[in-house]
């Protein structure tokens, strides 16, 4: 079965009013491949829609997201990527890819089911972290005619850390991604951003550990090689023909223990970096750090989360509507 000849959609493990469909791809040296459509329509359906991709070590599972936008008239469709969340199966590497440019075959096809199959001919991209990346890689390079703005959440734009790491450390990242792609990068992850959000611990989300784990996934060398590579595309400077919205936590923190630095801040990205890269993706970039937010804005404490969406209200009212 072809990506272009789908299986029909069925009730999503988030429950009605939520749909999925499966995207099956080419086989890789893992076996099977499918990617996962989600969607929850407006009331009425209309011919706008939001596609959302998510990050690293994630999956779809932000609803009040969607809400906003059915709210305004979008239906909303989201895409879990090959090897995340509802797409990943038993026998592959979770999240591991070795070229970002593979995922532009899912992401193609989300594109075609929701412009030529389902009708959307205003449709705003939003993607989050790593999705961010691909997203806006993906945006540049294809330039369909329908797209009407992106909606970067915390995008994953530069490699965190020093300078020695940016640069010699690229190098060797890109050199053993080549030679060994499946060797493990040795990392220490604390949890605290997954406990800083799911409710069973100190949040108020409730998401699939098994899908979204507290201390994320492995990072094998060909996938950090995969990621640098397209950090140089970007850096080079990208023309995103739409309006972009960039949308960051107000600062960066490397918290020791569970506190106050671990919820209102970006506990995962380098927001300077960010921002000094939001730039390169077009010519019309809009960028907003909102003061006391998480990594992933729209999961933030009430207060920040309520202006992250007053202010991509605003950019939408001003640039999309």
């Amino acid at each position: 079965m072809s990506a272009r000849d789908p299986q029909p959609a069925v009730t999503d493990v988030l429950g009605e009013p939520y749909l999925a469909e499966t995207i099956e791809l080419p086989d890789d040296d893992e076996g099977p491949v499918v990617a996962t459509l989600v969607r929850r329509g407006a009331t009425p359906t209309s011919r706008r829609a939001v596609l959302y991709v998510h990050g690293f070590a994630d999956y779809f599972f932000q609803t009040a997201f969607a809400d906003w936008w059915a709210e305004r008239g979008y239906d909303f469709y989201a895409l879990d990527l090959r090897k995340y969340g509802r797409s990943l199966r038993e026998h592959q590497t979770a999240n591991y890819i070795t070229d970002l440019t593979e995922y532009y075959a899912e992401i193609d096809e989300a594109w075609r089911r929701i412009t030529e199959r389902d009708g959307h001919d205003h449709v705003v991209v939003a993607a989050h972290s790593t999705g961010g990346l691909t997203t806006s890689l993906w945006a540049d390079e294809r330039r369909p005619d329908a797209l009407a703005g992106l909606v970067l959440n915390s995008p994953w734009f530069d490699m965190q850390g020093g300078m020695l790491l940016r640069t010699v450390g690229t190098v060797v990242v890109k050199e053993v991604g080549r030679r060994r792609p499946l060797r493990e990068i040795p990392r220490k992850v604390s949890g605290f951003y997954g406990r800083s959000l799911h409710r069973d611990h100190d949040g108020e989300w409730d998401f699939d550990l098994t899908w979204k784990p507290l201390e994320s996934f492995s990072v094998y060398a060909g996938w950090l090689r995969a990621i640098r590579t397209s950090h140089t595309r970007l850096h080079r400077g990208l023309a995103v023909p739409c309006p972009v919205l960039v949308l960051t936590s107000g600062a960066s923190a490397q918290p020791l223990e569970m506190g106050p630095d671990v919820h209102g801040h970006d506990i995962v990205l380098d927001v300077a970096q960010i921002r000094r890269r939001a730039t390169a993706v077009g010519t019309h970039v809009t960028y907003v750090a909102i003061e006391g937010a998480r990594h992933d804005v729209v999961l933030s404490l009430p207060e920040p989360r309520a202006r992250a969406y007053d202010e991509l209200g605003r950019w939408h009212a001003a640039y999309v509507d």
